[in-house]
């Protein structure tokens, strides 16, 4: 056998393998979505929803001055400081119209 072949032939069994793969991926993302919507248990959602929000927090490094930040805007929040979404889409338009 020469070595083109054999290269061809592994190359051919790599993408197999991640055909596998990504199929598996996709069957048990969507098994997970349909046991989710089926369940009725809190206690099972409530776990679930820890572990997710567990891996995001992994995720999302922030710095000190982010955590400020972020501390500042939930306090303008709780007093109050804030416009909601349909305010600002106003606002938005207003001032486009005058350019």
């Amino acid at each position: 056998m020469n070595l083109r072949y054999l290269l061809k032939q592994m190359k051919i069994l790599s993408l197999g393998y991640k055909i596998e793969v990504m199929d598996t991926t996709a069957q048990i993302k969507n098994n997970l979505i349909s046991r989710i919507k089926d369940s009725e248990d809190l206690n099972f959602l409530k776990a679930l929803q820890t572990i997710f929000d567990s891996s995001e927090q992994s995720l999302y490094q922030t710095s000190s001055e982010q955590e400020n930040q972020i501390q500042k805007g939930r306090q303008e929040i709780a007093e109050g400081k804030f416009s909601s979404n349909t305010q600002v889409l106003t606002e938005m338009r207003a001032w486009l119209k005058e350019k």
